[in-house]
């Protein structure tokens, strides 16, 4: 897990359904688990996805927090 994707889960925005725009660090986990269930994304956007999923589910998504206040 590089810093640099960390910071991209902060700006990169959700780029199509039902959270369209969102930033991939705010979507809900129910969200993300689906995605876990049928499939991520092919590319960069499936690889964030995941990352952000894991994140989730193994309740570390306060390691944003600090990329979050700069």
């Amino acid at each position: 897990m590089s810093p640099e994707l960390l910071e991209k889960l902060l700006s990169r925005e959700m780029p199509f359904g039902k959270y369209q725009g969102r930033k991939i660090a705010d979507l809900p986990g129910h969200y993300l688990g689906w995605f876990s269930r049928e499939g991520f994304p092919k590319g960069e956007l499936g690889q964030l996805l995941a990352l952000m999923y894991e994140l989730d589910h193994n309740n570390l998504r306060g390691l944003l927090d600090p990329l979050r206040s700069r």
